[in-house]
């Protein structure tokens, strides 16, 4: 395999921190080495949000990450903010609901989901994150599908285990949306 070196990055509040590290666990689940950085404002809810996440079958020399394989932009601000920045040839996974302009770059794979409308239609309002990485985990192979319900157990917590379902069914909207 390869190491993946995904930024996902938008507003407090947007589960930005949480899919990462949904992201890191199913890596760790399948043997890989990784690394989990978050980082927010200092407003938490409403202020800025990143969370840096590396997969790889090798050992990691640094958590930081200036130039994504893949990113996911979850808010207009963290699209103009780190689109120049993906490595070419990687990928940017937009949610379209929130981001009215299209990526500028023709050297990226670019994907556009409704993920904020999806949620909300079916429900699962705080759940946009979710449904992109649904959509990644399709599109790029970062990570197997088999075992997500495994790694998705490790990162609800207790006190919300009533919202296991909900995430599973928002990362499988993702996996399957076609857009």
């Amino acid at each position: 395999m390869k190491t993946n070196r995904i930024l996902i990055a938008g507003f407090g509040g947007q589960g930005v921190l949480f899919a990462g590290k949904f992201l890191a666990y199913k890596g760790l689940c399948e043997g890989r080495q990784l690394s989990w950085l978050p980082s927010y404002g200092p407003e938490m809810r409403g202020g800025t949000a990143n969370c840096s996440v590396i997969l790889s079958d090798e050992p990691i020399g640094s958590p930081i990450i200036t130039t994504p394989d893949t990113l996911i932009a979850m808010n207009l601000p963290s699209l103009d903010k780190y689109e120049a920045a993906t490595v070419p040839g990687g990928q940017i996974y937009v949610d379209s609901t929130l981001i009215g302009r299209k990526v500028a770059r023709e050297d990226v794979s670019t994907f556009y989901i409704p993920a904020t409308q999806m949620a909300s239609d079916s429900g699962l309002t705080t759940l946009a994150n979710m449904i992109i990485v649904g959509k990644l985990i399709r599109e790029s192979g970062v990570c197997a599908w088999e075992g997500i319900e495994d790694a998705l157990k490790k990162v609800v917590s207790a006190r919300h285990q009533d919202l296991l379902g909900a995430n599973l069914k928002a990362l499988e909207m993702g996996y399957n949306f076609e857009g």
